[in-house]
């Protein structure tokens, strides 16, 4: 076994410099979450609520783009329930189907996040780069979330 070239494969290179990067920009954003009194999940499902058509989603699409299991999205769905942040509501005509709606009160509270939280994003992360650098960053990170996980993919917009 050539261990020289094992230790040194530029996959590793590419792997641990996500990890480090997710950990560290966590660490940046996390005393924000504390003290908008949200975790980086709730904020994750307000977000992508905020950014959907009729600020909703099926709770089935809300738990594929946030990597949840259906018992998994339940439980964040009713924490927010219970803050007055989403409502669940059901669709006319399809009893099986169950949506999460941002309230305004969790539109307020996203849109109370976001400035500061957008700030650090920029300051850690995209504003690092050039904007033809950004550009060519986010194509690529779609085609390799779109790989790994073609469910999160939002079905109008992003």
């Amino acid at each position: 076994m050539d261990t020289e070239n094992l230790f040194t494969d530029p996959r590793l290179t590419a792997l641990g410099l996500l990890l480090e990067t997710h950990a560290g920009l966590s660490a940046k954003l996390e005393p924000l979450l504390v003290e908008g009194g949200v975790s980086s999940l709730d904020l994750n499902a307000l977000m992508r609520l905020s950014r959907s058509p009729d600020q909703r989603l099926r709770m089935s699409d809300l738990a594929a783009q946030t990597s949840l299991s259906t018992s998994g999205i339940t439980r964040l769905v009713d924490r927010l329930q219970r803050a007055g942040l989403v409502r669940r509501e059901s669709f006319p005509g399809d009893r099986r189907s169950t949506y999460a709606v941002l309230t305004a009160e969790g539109a307020d509270r996203v849109a109370q996040l976001l400035p500061d939280y957008l700030d650090t994003v920029e300051r850690w992360y995209t504003g690092v780069l050039t904007p033809e650098q950004l550009q060519d960053f986010l194509a690529h990170l779609r085609v390799i979330r779109d790989h790994v996980h073609p469910g999160a993919t939002a079905r109008e917009g992003e």
